[in-house]
């Protein structure tokens, strides 16, 4: 598959992550005053880097050759469009009285944040695009 395709396809799907991130994050504020609500976050990026890791490893890796299914199969790399974003609830810090462990002054920022890389990631993608249409007129 060529890097085009590549680029917008991973831009699409961290533009989906932005988005579960920021509903997360709003039903994080929305819970702040709940008793015993725990935190969630989305986590993708470190998951996404083992799947390209595990690909650009695997000429270096060591390959076992099986003669039986029912033998240990060496690790295969991942593919990284198979990767999938998971929530992850904190169950190990409480910083309220009530059992309540979300700050929702942080909460606000992360939705900053989240704001300004899902713009970064529009802009971005508007980039690749824009390459393209440069390109095609160029062959006209």
């Amino acid at each position: 598959m060529n890097s085009f395709v590549n680029s917008v396809d991973l831009l699409h799907r961290e533009l989906d992550v932005q988005s579960l991130r920021y509903q997360v994050t709003a039903n994080n504020i929305a819970n702040s005053e709940v008793p015993n609500y725990k935190r969630q976050s989305v986590n993708f990026e470190s998951e996404l880097k083992k799947a390209f890791e595990s690909r650009d490893n695997e000429h270096n890796s060591f390959k076992m050759i099986t003669s039986d299914e029912r033998h240990v199969k060496s690790e295969t790399p991942r593919d990284w469009r198979t990767v999938e974003p998971r929530r992850t609830t904190d169950y190990v810090t409480t910083s309220k009285a009530n059992g309540n462990n979300v700050d929702p002054e942080e909460e606000a920022m992360n939705l900053v944040q989240i704001q300004m890389q899902y713009r970064l990631l529009t802009q971005l993608e508007s980039f690749e695009f824009g390459q393209l249409t440069t390109a095609m007129k160029s062959v006209r």
